[in-house]
Order: C-alpha cells, then sequence, then structure tokens
C-alpha cells in the first residue's frame, strides 16, 4: 500500500476506534497523561490535550474531556506538570550495540560532550579510564577509547602508535574515531593485529606508515573495519550483555523509543537475538545486515514483526567513507584536507563498481529493504546508477531504498534519487559538529552552504529522516532536532540557512518520517488510537521556545508501550 494511502487508512481507522471506544464506555485504560501540551505528529490534528493507553496501545487521545471517558478506578493519571508528550523517537541511523562500546569505553570526545581538546589531554583520558577500570582491563586485556577526532584536536591529526605506547606498552589499546571508519592503536595492538611493516592495504583501506615504512597505528576504512575485531576475542557473554544494556539504555535516555543497528554481522545478531530473547531489550531495535559479509542472512531473517523487541529490517550496503575524514568519495578534489593527500585528492571507494551493482541487483530481486552508506558525490553517481538498473528489471514496487547520510550532494543527484523513491536519511548534525572543518578543510565555504541539504529535498515535497549515527555522535535527539532547525556551527556560522527546517518537519523527521522508512508507519511515529504508546516527555515544548535554545531542552522521561524505561532524575 503506497505511504499516502496508508496514511488515510490508518487516520480513518483511529477515528473510527476512538469513536467505538468512545460508545462502548466500557474500556478503561491504565495510564492517562494530561496537564501538558501534546503534539501528536498527525497533521489533521497536531495537538491533543490528554491521551490514553491501555495493554502498550493507545486507546484515546483527544481533549480532556474525550480521554478522561476512558478512566477507571485502577487508572494512573499523570500530570505532565506543562512539560510536552510526543512520539517516541524512531532511531533513522545508528549503531546501537557500537552506542554500548562507546558508553562503556573511554570518553574521547571533545567538547560539549567530553573534554579531549588535544592529544595529551586524550592520553589523560586514557589513563584515568585504565585506573577506574583496572577490573575491565586485567579481565579482557584491551583499553578501548571512542570518540577522538583529528578535527577538532589542536594537532590536527590523529594519535600514534608511539604516543599511545606512553599509556601502555603491553595492553592493546583501541580508540575508534568518532566517524566510526577509523581507528588507532599502539605497538602492543598492532602486534596482536599481526600487522606489520610487510601487511599490504587492504581493498578499500589503508594502514598509515611512518617515514620509515613501519605502520604508525592508524587504520583507514577496510584496515580498521577488518582488523579491530581481533582485539574483541576475549569479551564474554557478560560483556556482551553489558553492550546492548549500555548501548539501548543511552538511546532510551534521549527519548528514542526504536534504535538501529545499522552495519550488522552475524556476530552482532546472535549479541541482539540473545538479548531479546533473554528479555532484556528495554525499546525496540531493527539491525540491516552488511550485504557484503553476509546476504544470505540478510534475506533469511529480514522480518516485519519484532520477536522479543528485535527484528532484522534488511541489508546495508557502504560505498565511501567519511567525509571529515577525507575518505568520502566526491566528484572533485577536496578542499584543503590536513594530512599528507596528493593534489587531485577526492577520496575513495570502499568497494567496486560491480559490489555495488551486485548488491542492489540482489535486494531488489528479493524484496529486501536496503540501506546505503554513500557520502560523496561520485559515490551517489554510483548508487543511482544501480539502482536504476535494478529499478529497470525488477519494478519500482514499495521498497523504501535509503540513502544513508548523502553529505555532499549536487542538486540534480537528489532529483534521481526521488525518481526512484529514495529516503534520504541525512545528518544535520554535521553542521554543528564538523561545519566550520567543512567550511575551512574538507568542501569550501561555498559547498559548505550545503551539507545535508534538506532545503533541497523538501523543494521536491520528499520526505527525508535525520539520524545521528550514534556512536559517531551521542543520540542526543535534541542536538539533532536543534541542528536540522539551526544549522548552527561549533563557532555559531550557520551553515545553509535556505536549508533550516521548521520544528515540526524537523520533528517529522525523527518520529513519522523515520516510522515510514522502517515500515513500521503503522504502529509507531505518531500518537493515534491503536499505535503503540511510545511517548518521550521533554521540558519544554520545542515549537514553542526560541529556537537557538532547542539544545537546552531535556528528556524528561521516555515510555516504551506505557512504561516508563528511563526518568530524569
Amino acid at each position: 500500500m503506497k505511504g499516502t494511502t496508508m496514511r488515510a487508512f490508518r487516520t480513518g481507522a483511529a477515528a473510527l476506534m476512538l469513536s467505538i471506544g468512545t460508545i462502548a464506555s466500557a474500556q478503561t485504560a491504565d495510564r492517562i497523561w494530561t496537564g501538558g501540551p501534546i503534539i501528536t505528529m498527525e497533521d489533521d490534528a497536531m495537538r491533543a490535550e490528554a491521551i490514553a493507553e491501555e495493554d502498550g496501545r493507545i486507546v484515546a487521545v483527544g481533549t480532556s474531556a474525550e480521554v478522561m471517558k476512558f478512566k477507571g478506578p485502577q487508572t494512573e493519571i499523570t500530570d505532565l506538570d506543562g512539560r510536552t508528550l510526543l512520539p517516541g523517537f524512531v532511531d533513522a541511523h545508528g549503531h546501537v550495540t557500537g552506542g554500548g562500546v562507546q558508553a562503556l569505553g573511554a570518553n574521547l570526545l571533545a567538547p560539549p560532550d567530553g573534554t579531549v581538546k588535544d592529544i595529551p589531554s586524550l592520553l589523560e583520558v586514557l589513563r584515568q579510564w585504565m585506573r577506574d577500570n583496572k577490573a575491565i582491563v586485567d579481565r579482557y586485556g584491551i583499553i578501548i577509547g571512542f570518540g577522538y577526532d583529528n578535527a577538532t584536536l589542536a594537532e590536527a591529526r590523529h594519535p600514534t602508535r608511539d604516543e599511545l605506547d606512553t599509556v601502555s606498552s603491553t595492553v592493546p589499546i583501541y580508540l575508534i574515531h568518532q566517524s566510526g571508519h577509523f581507528g588507532a592503536t599502539n605497538s602492543a595492538g598492532l602486534a596482536k593485529m599481526d600487522i606489520t611493516r610487510e601487511t599490504p592495504d587492504p581493498a578499500g583501506g589503508i594502514i598509515r606508515k611512518r617515514a620509515d615504512g613501519e605502520p604508525d597505528g592508524v587504520l583507514e576504512e577496510a584496515a580498521h573495519f577488518s582488523n579491530m575485531g581481533k582485539l574483541f576475542t576475549a569479551l564474554d557473554a557478560a560483556a556482551a550483555v553489558a553492550i546492548v544494556k549500555a548501548g539501548t539504555d543511552l538511546w532510551a535516555r534521549f527519548g528514542y523509543t526504536t534504535a538501529q543497528d545499522g552495519r550488522a554481522t552475524g556476530s552482532t545478531i546472535a549479541l541482539l537475538e540473545g538479548a531479546a530473547a533473554a528479555g532484556r531489550l528495554p525499546i525496540d531495535v531493527v539491525a540491516y545486515i552488511d550485504v557484503l559479509v553476509d546476504r544470505d542472512m540478510a534475506k533469511a531473517k529480514s522480518a516485519p514483526d519484532y520477536v522479543g523487541r528485535f527484528r532484522v529490517g534488511g541489508g546495508k550496503l557502504t560505498i565511501d567513507g567519511s567525509p571529515q575524514g577525507f575518505t568520502g568519495w566526491r566528484d572533485k578534489p577536496y578542499y584543503d584536507p590536513v594530512g599528507d593527500y596528493p593534489p587531485d585528492y577526492a577520496g575513495y571507494a570502499a568497494v567496486t563498481r560491480e559490489q555495488v551493482f551486485a548488491a542492489t541487483e540482489w535486494a531488489y530481486a528479493n524484496d529486501v529493504q536496503l540501506l546505503t552508506h554513500s557520502n560523496g558525490e561520485a559515490a551517489h553517481d554510483l548508487l543511482i546508477g544501480a539502482l536504476g538498473q535494478a529499478e529497470d528489471r525488477h519494478g519500482k514496487g514499495d521498497r523504501r531504498p535509503v540513502l544513508i547520510h548523502g553529505q555532499f550532494l549536487r542538486k540534480e543527484q537528489i532529483a534521481a534519487f526521488d525518481r526512484l523513491g529514495v529516503i534520504p536519511s541525512l545528518f544535520p548534525m554535521h553542521t554543528f559538529y564538523w561545519g566550520d572543518w567543512h567550511r575551512d578543510h574538507t568542501v569550501g565555504p561555498v559547498d559548505a552552504e550545503n551539507i545535508s541539504p534538506t532545503g533541497w529535498v523538501r523543494e521536491r515535497k520528499m520526505i527525508f529522516t535525520s539520524h545521528h549515527d550514534a556512536p559517531v555522535a551521542f543520540p542526543d535527539s535534541m542536538r539533532v532536532l536543534d541542528a536540522t532547525v539551526t544549522r548552527r556551527s561549533r563557532s555559531g556560522d550557520i551553515l545553509g540557512p535556505q536549508h533550516r527546517m521548521d520544528v515540526i518537519t524537523a520533528l517529522k523527521a525523527m518520529t513519522i518520517w523515520p516510522a515510514f522508512q522502517h515500515f513500521e508507519e503503522d504502529r509507531k511515529g505518531s500518537l493515534a488510537v491503536g499505535k503503540l504508546a511510545d511517548f518521550v516527555i521533554l521540558s519544554a515544548d520545542p515549537t514553542a521556545v526560541d529556537p537557538e535554545t532547542i539544545d537546552r531542552i531535556t528528556v524528561e522521561e521516555t515510555i516504551k508501550e506505557g512504561t516508563t524505561i528511563y526518568k530524569r532524575r
């Protein structure tokens, strides 16, 4: 069923169910919320005064008089006390298990999310983490740090093996770059990964070397992805449970009631399936399996329904790398890249043309939803060609292919994605975290105005979704909302005012539109009778405050199917 038809059906069904419930009057709610603004994300009735839930589903939403008809002797009444209730946020793209690793490892993020400003402060954070987590280091034989960024370090470079050796020369250290596309390790880590001066670069990746030919400890793209797992072999079931719990708890803390694991492998799926079977998932988790690693699993396990709050939604393809790390694949040279790059350097593909065409052909032939990581213009050109061929052979259908990131786009590429029915899942948070870096180094001041070009998308009346890509950034819903509305960089610059969105549109990109992206708009993303009682309560109404203060709004409570799973102290 097409999106507009589905929405009309859902709205009519919701109205009918509310009418039936009101007439019957025998139905009583488990919980009712009232006393503050309620934003439904339903265009025909965007505001409500009260909402009621029974057995995890919404049974009434409307005026206080209408909803209070569902009050029974056991109904719990929650006074919002002026706070604002919205649908629980739906993660358009993130990596919830990676977020668990981030939550448990050393926090190497720059302000405002961490304290690391230069390499000496990075090394001190690692030493302090070692002191505070001696039992973990002794048990698992590894030191993990997440979130360093050469773009925010005073030295404007990655830490080297020699610097990390000053923290420990015997225990492997592995630092994951904030983009998730680079790693930095010490000599012990290189030894455990069997990386020497003779080790060749893998296809789609680079093992950086010193002048003497020895690896300097920094691994790019495929070299990072293919080797980091060798250091995690000592992690046991207890560590796996802790990682899942830390990740889902972090998402819930920011109001997400649905999380994504956006590049899963067989081991990740086993981890999440185990957590689901044990009833350990407080929120829904939908995973997309790397189609270049385990295509058969992606087909076999893809399913529309959750089991124990977990399901596989489809497949994930990655074409290029990180724009802020200069590994996104552009159609022109980078503006002023920091590092040892040739004059015409434009990044590179992480996969071959044949792999991209084969993956899209397979996805369309098997009706498997495909999410594709594509950052640079050259990567988009390749994706457009592959999707066009697959559609010619298999028809359009209702596949809802998704472009993940789309940082550097030409306007005509958006028109092509529109024709192909692609949902752009964009990354406006880049305007805050790396906007200044993009302006000064990656694409220059002209093209930086059009990173994550939400305005161009809405000109064509396309929907889009906004994501955080956590653990690339914290899954901070208010930071996502703020960036989509203001596009203000760390320095205070506004990048691309023509792409700033109004608050309701920005909220749709975090609720009903990602629910549609996941084929879940019939049960999530808006507040309507029959849908899941997935809510987030905010300290203020984001539509009523100065847009420049949105990032100061806090998530007060997260409710999954009527049950509070997070409450701010």
